[in-house]
C-alpha cells in the first residue's frame, strides 16, 4: 500500500512540471508576438498550445498529469499594412502572429495560479509528514 502522502506529493510535483512547460510556452509565445516573416509574404511565428493528459503511476495508483503535447495554434493570421516591413507581400500587407497578448496573459495567470497551488499542496503534505514523524518520535 502506498502512503497517500507520498502520492499527493508525487501528483503536485507532476502539476508543477506540466505548469512549468505552459509557463515556459505561454512566455515564448508573448516574446513572439510581433514576429514576423523573414521573406515577403511568409508565415509568421505561430502560438503553441500546450496539450495535457492524464496518466495513471502504476506504482501509486495516482493520476498523474502530463504534457501529451506542445502543438501550434492553426487560428489565421491577421493582416496588417506595412510596406516597409521586409515580410510584406506586393500589397503591403504582413502576416502578423496568431498571438493575443491578452489571451497569453491569462493563461499565464492561470498556470501561475495552478502552479502556486501545487506548490502549496507540498508544502501541506510535507508538513504533514513532518509531524507524523514528530509523533512517532514522542512515543
Amino acid at each position: 500500500m502506498v502512503d497517500p502522502l507520498i502520492a499527493s506529493l508525487k501528483i503536485a510535483a507532476s502539476g508543477l512540471d506540466a505548469q512549468s512547460t505552459r509557463l515556459r510556452v505561454v512566455s515564448e509565445n508573448l516574446a513572439n508576438a510581433q514576429s514576423t516573416a523573414e521573406l515577403p509574404g511568409g508565415d509568421p511565428y505561430r502560438r503553441k498550445i500546450v496539450g495535457f493528459a492524464a496518466e495513471l503511476d502504476r506504482l501509486s495508483g495516482a493520476s498523474m498529469v502530463n504534457v501529451n503535447s506542445v502543438e501550434e495554434d492553426t487560428s489565421d493570421f491577421s493582416l496588417e499594412y506595412d510596406p516597409g516591413n521586409k515580410a510584406a507581400d506586393e500589397n503591403g500587407m504582413v502576416k502578423m502572429p496568431n498571438v493575443n497578448v491578452l489571451i497569453e496573459m491569462a493563461d499565464m495567470r492561470e498556470a501561475n495560479r495552478s502552479y502556486e497551488a501545487n506548490l502549496q499542496t507540498i508544502r501541506q503534505a510535507r508538513e504533514l509528514v513532518s509531524m507524523t514523524i514528530d509523533l512517532l518520535r514522542t512515543q
